[in-house]
């Protein structure tokens, strides 16, 4: 449960934050975000996360109303105040703000607006037991810039809606015949123990744990490849995993009703969640 939001430079109960019915994140869907996980209380990967929150916002002209340390204040007290009592993920919103009239075209002076708001989120836990999740291949009907995090989601909601009506979990994006990313995440597929991801594009949103999967491979010894993935290489994977802010790594075994190697969770996935894992353990020790 939510129970505190910080809005435009103030803290309020959730249940009485108010925001204009002309603010353009409301009526164009015009603004940027970004989703941080929190274990043990502490923001993961914070310069990251802030790091392509500039990116964003300068891609799509909107001023950075705050510096790094004023961000880290905002989060440090919705953090305290509502998810001390474990893990949690922090959610943060920019739109260019509010205007006179509903008008396609903005003015460059705009205040942004500013959302934050924090609540408690299970993550996986060392050794936890987990189950494959079954996914489904779908056109990628998205705008040409996925690299920007924008709240236009539209088109993400009714591709997961897909695979969620058809009993999956996610919905893999397959544009021009290759593989992008999912609908709210990541791709790496794995053939020959050798792990790869498709590059970095206009088409596909680099996540931050897609960087720290490329860090840990990299540190580990185990072989991964920025390079674009067929349809015809995603379905003769011997692994699929589909990577996220608040789901980690998720082995993905049933690819549109059909085995993923063997159907069942690979040794690759279960030695990078593994290093995924300690990782986390390392960053929450004090």
């Amino acid at each position: 449960m939510i129970n505190l939001v910080y809005l435009n430079g103030s803290y309020h109960a959730a249940d009485s934050a108010n925001i204009s019915v002309l603010d353009r994140g409301f009526l164009f869907g015009d603004g940027v975000y970004e989703v941080i996980p929190v274990y043990n209380g502490m923001l993961f990967r914070l310069q990251e996360h802030l790091a392509r929150l500039k990116a964003s916002l300068e891609a799509v002209e909107i001023p950075n109303p705050h510096a790094d340390n004023e961000w880290a204040d905002i989060f440090a007290q919705l953090v305290d105040n509502n998810c001390t009592r474990g893990d949690a993920v922090l959610y943060l919103q920019v739109t260019r703000g509010i205007m006179e009239k509903r008008n396609h075209a903005y003015s460059r002076d705009m205040q942004p607006s500013v959302l934050a708001m924090c609540w408690l989120h299970e993550y996986r836990s060392p050794g936890q037991e987990v189950q494959g999740i079954r996914a489904i291949t779908q056109e990628d009907t998205r705008w040409a810039n996925c690299y920007i995090k924008s709240t236009n989601l539209l088109p993400n909601v009714m591709l997961k809606q897909k695979a969620i009506d058809e009993g999956a979990t996610e919905s893999i994006l397959i544009r021009d015949g290759y593989a992008i990313e999912g609908s709210s995440s990541n791709l790496f597929i794995v053939k020959n123990d050798i792990v790869r991801t498709p590059p970095k594009s206009r088409y596909m949103l680099g996540g931050i744990t897609r960087d720290l999967i490329l860090e840990l491979g990299v540190k580990n010894k185990i072989v991964i490849q920025e390079k674009d993935i067929s349809e015809d290489e995603l379905h003769d994977a011997d692994e699929i995993w589909m990577t996220s802010s608040t789901q980690e790594i998720m082995p993905v075994t049933t690819l549109n009703q059909h085995k993923v190697g063997k159907g069942k969770i690979g040794p690759v996935w279960k030695r990078m969640t593994g290093l995924y894992q300690d990782y986390k353990q390392n960053f929450m020790r004090p």
